[in-house]
């Protein structure tokens, strides 16, 4: 993402402008022309699909495209988002393209340093995408992106400090900070999921023990839930039943969707996520004192039954309480459109002039 350490930085207060071509292998800088209008192209690449849409400056997706993303080789990820791109492109005139993705980003936001789900390794995809679509394109990761959605158009609009988390398989985070994205000194900021909430813990695929996603995400559910059911528990009848008796394939959809239906230990195992949630909240509370938690993700499908224990257990162990203002949790509002509407916004507020 293109987020320099000095300078004007993206928000209501700085608004960099238009595409100018110039030079074969000039830098950007900002133009005076307003960043906030026309149209940008938003693409979402995950592990599985390629999701772009055209989104106007309210935040309104236009027109949508996908394709299933072709293995993880990067000059094929490449041509599905040429691909869809120019697609989209044929509809509209389009000022810019966000490109949002899982990974660690440098700080210039031209090179993908890794990416969990693509064989992206010091990747300089901006500059092979700025070539190959001849637009200003802006590299951001995915749970900044959706971050920056929630601020502007959803659950946390003007909140000037905010921290959303997205809880899928494992947690993501991200923060926006009076009007800016919070990346940290090195561009790695947000893996909140890996603060360690119980030394020698589950094992986490990072190396480390104990790591928070291990307790409050959609597999910390799933695996829970599975070893239950592996137990023969006759509370378990019902997550059985669910996956004919196959143990295997209980996950933390079916969890969630058993406890939308009412049953009580599908409800149970949600409330003991919830209260692992609240305590890593809480944690983070002490640490960044935000406004505003937006909880966002597959798991928060939830709703309140994820939720309502985890505003119940930030409560019982935020530092502080009953002395200070509390942060407010909230469920993010955009659902899985949010880092494709948020990659859109930021190229546009991000978007530059060659020279």
């Amino acid at each position: 993402m293109h987020t320099p350490t000095s300078g004007p930085q993206p928000g209501p207060q700085h608004r960099p402008g238009a595409w100018r071509r110039g030079a074969a292998g000039a830098g950007f800088r900002p133009h005076r022309w307003t960043g906030r209008t026309g149209l940008a192209i938003g693409v979402d690449v995950g592990g599985t699909k390629v999701a772009a849409g055209v989104v106007d400056p309210e935040g309104r997706i236009l027109s949508r495209a996908k394709r299933s993303t072709p293995g993880s080789e990067p000059r094929a990820v490449e041509e599905v988002i040429v691909e869809l791109v120019e697609e989209l492109g044929r509809g509209h005139r389009i000022r810019s393209v966000g490109i949002g993705a899982a990974g660690w980003m440098d700080l210039d936001g031209g090179t993908v340093l890794f990416s969990p789900h693509l064989a992206w390794r010091n990747e300089p995809l901006r500059d092979n995408l700025q070539r190959l679509l001849r637009r200003p394109v802006l590299l951001a990761n995915d749970a900044d992106a959706a971050a920056w959605a929630e601020w502007r158009f959803g659950a946390g609009r003007n909140e000037n400090r905010l921290v959303c988390i997205t809880l899928g398989t494992g947690i993501g985070g991200a923060m926006v900070m009076d009007g800016r994205l919070e990346r940290g000194r090195f561009g790695v900021a947000g893996e909140f999921g890996h603060q360690i909430i119980m030394p020698g813990g589950h094992r986490c695929e990072c190396g480390n023990r104990g790591c928070w996603e291990q307790y409050a995400s959609g597999n910390a559910l799933g695996r829970e839930a599975r070893e239950l059911a592996a137990a023969n528990s006759p509370v378990a009848q019902e997550l059985l039943k669910a996956v004919g008796g196959r143990t295997e394939l209980i996950t933390g959809v079916v969890v969630t969707e058993l406890a939308k239906a009412g049953d009580p230990t599908s409800r149970e195992l949600l409330e003991e996520v919830g209260e692992w949630l609240g305590l890593g909240l809480a944690n983070l509370a002490a640490a960044l004192d935000p406004g505003t938690f937006v909880i966002g993700g597959g798991l928060c499908d939830a709703g309140e039954l994820l939720v309502a224990p985890a505003r119940k257990a930030f409560a019982r162990n935020l530092t502080g309480r009953g002395f200070r203002p509390a942060a407010g949790i909230e469920l993010a509002a955009l659902g899985p459109d949010a880092g494709l509407i948020g990659a859109a916004d930021l190229s546009r507020v991000r978007s530059l002039i060659r020279r």
